[in-house]
This record gives C-alpha cells, structure tokens and sequence, in this order.
C-alpha cells in the first residue's frame, strides 16, 4: 500500500469495476492497482458504497431463505465453526497479489519473448474484449513512438518511465486514449516492468513496428 501514488484511475473506470461492466484485462488492471493505492481502494469502496444504496433504492428483493434455514444454522453453531487456515505469507514481490494470483505464480514464471530493441513481453490469458501483457523495458531503452485506436492503461510494477503525460513510478497508472501519442522511455536507473491493458491495437508511426505488430499482438 502506498500513499506516494501519483497517477491514479478514474472514476468512470473506477464505477466500471465496481459494476462489473469492465472487460476482464482491465479488471486485472484495477484490482492490481488498488492493492497498492489507498486512494483508489477508497474510491473503489465508496463506489460500491453508491451501488448498494441503489440497490436499495430500486428495492430489489432479497433471496428466500429455505424452510429449515434457521435449524441448519443453529446447528452448524452447534458443531462449532471449522479451524481457519491462515493464509501463506506472501514474500515481497514486484507482482502484486492479484496479478500473482491471475498468473499462478511469481515474476520467476513469466516467460519473457522479446520484442525488438531489447523490449520483453508477456501476454496474460484473458477474454477477447481486451489484451494484457507484461512488459519489460530496458533502462534508458524507449518504446517506438505510438497512438492508439481504443483506452489503454499502464501501470508501473518496477522502476519508472517518463513521457509526455509526466514520471510514472511503481503503482503509477497511465491512461492513454486515442488523442494520445507518446514515446514512453524507461529510468535509467532501472529495468521497467508494467502491466499493460488496451481494447484496440497501438497504432503505430514507424515502419518496422507496424509490420511487426501482427506477430507481437500489440
């Protein structure tokens, strides 16, 4: 958790999540975020806060409990409650807990495949309504310059990269939508690794990276 976060989601994206309209990638990209944003989880909080007051308000009605609820309760109370297990703890890592529990496992499973001029990815599984991947990007190295056909977000796990829109550092998210293009450069200080969500392919300036793209699915 982290109160040094700069660049923050949305409240529309932020409404989306808490009403599950959002597409599963960028689901991902929330629930990571707000693991490590005080900000954001409040804001997410509060807007499931709204939801149930409308819920209230369209006076939905509650499920029917069953005959014998009462007695299959008591009972239970009877029987005393089962022994929790304590979850394992986790050791401190560069993915956040949602993100490692999305791909099974820690940053050591990623299986990296390069990119070109030294940039790694790699895609996440997810529903065709919108990608993820994990990227990696040298220090000092830059991504070719690029706008975009739909929203894409970018959230920093390790180091930090500079580009028009500001310094994005661990926990940062930024937001590029079709008006944006930009060339994102890694810290120099270290290896840049994001997660990155988008609904429409990049779109590209340079030659190479657009006869790329088709095979990097980006």
């Amino acid at each position: 958790m982290s109160t040094d976060i700069k660049h923050h989601l949305t409240d529309e994206i932020l409404m989306g999540y808490s009403a599950g309209t959002l597409p599963e990638a960028f689901n991902l990209m929330v629930a990571t975020h707000i693991s490590l944003c005080d900000t954001c989880r409040a804001q997410s909080a509060a807007c499931d806060a709204v939801g149930g007051v409308l819920l209230e308000e369209y006076d939905i009605p509650n499920s029917q409990l069953q005959p014998d609820s009462f007695a299959a309760t008591v009972a239970m109370i009877e029987q005393g409650a089962p022994i929790a297990k304590l979850p394992a703890v986790k050791k401190p890592s560069v993915l956040p807990s949602p993100l490692q529990d999305y791909i099974g496992g820690d940053l050591s499973e990623i299986k990296w495949r390069p990119i070109g001029m030294g940039v790694k990815q790699a895609i996440l599984p997810t529903s065709e309504q919108a990608s993820a991947r994990l990227l990696m990007i040298p220090a000092g190295a830059a991504m070719p310059d690029h706008g975009h056909h739909g929203l894409e977000m970018t959230m920093v796990l390790q180091g930090a990269f500079q580009d028009d829109d500001g310094y994005f550092a661990r926990g940062d998210v930024d937001i590029a939508d079709s008006d944006l293009e930009h060339t994102p450069m890694a810290d120099i200080h270290e290896d840049c690794i994001c997660l990155a969500v988008s609904d429409a392919p990049l779109r590209f300036k340079g030659i190479l990276p657009r006869i790329m793209q088709s095979f990097i699915r980006i």
